[in-house]
């Protein structure tokens, strides 16, 4: 009998590393920790670790969240946001669900939303149904002699 053994795609998690610094834009289809310094819009469709030494300065958009280091932006979360001890937020939350340690720090506003808000906020499309053709209208008789 064969044996079946699991492997892991190592590439499932995207890793900034401490001490590397990126600007722009970062779209990932998957999970995404952060350590090192991030200057721009993230998106992520899966989880985001902020881990102890990252610094990011622009919004957040993604499922979950677990945050450590230090965010200047806005931060627009599916499902949960944790802050965690030690960590700075300065900066708008959009979330369904909030944990928060003891000495984390958060200056903002907080909105909790619902997983529609989350989709209509963030741009996520839903299949729109498609609309009926229009139909030629048909003639009277007398609109067609008029003609």
């Amino acid at each position: 009998m064969a044996k079946i053994e699991m492997t892991s795609n190592v590439n499932a998690i995207s890793r900034i590393s401490a001490g590397t610094v990126i600007k722009g834009e970062i779209l990932s289809p998957c999970d995404i920790r952060i350590d090192g310094t991030f200057e721009g819009k993230l998106q992520a469709k899966g989880r985001v670790v902020i881990g102890e030494t990252a610094v990011i300065k622009g919004d957040i958009v993604c499922v979950n969240i677990d945050l450590w280091g230090k965010v200047d932006g806005n931060i627009y979360v599916k499902d949960t946001l944790a802050l965690k001890e030690g960590c700075v937020v300065n900066g708008n939350l959009h979330i369904k669900k909030l944990a928060v340690e003891l000495g984390s720090t958060f200056n903002g506003n907080c909105k909790m939303i619902t997983e529609s808000e989350f989709d209509k906020i963030c741009g996520v499309q839903q299949a729109a149904p498609k609309a009926a053709a229009p139909q030629p209208q048909q003639q009277t008789p007398a609109q067609a002699h008029a003609n």
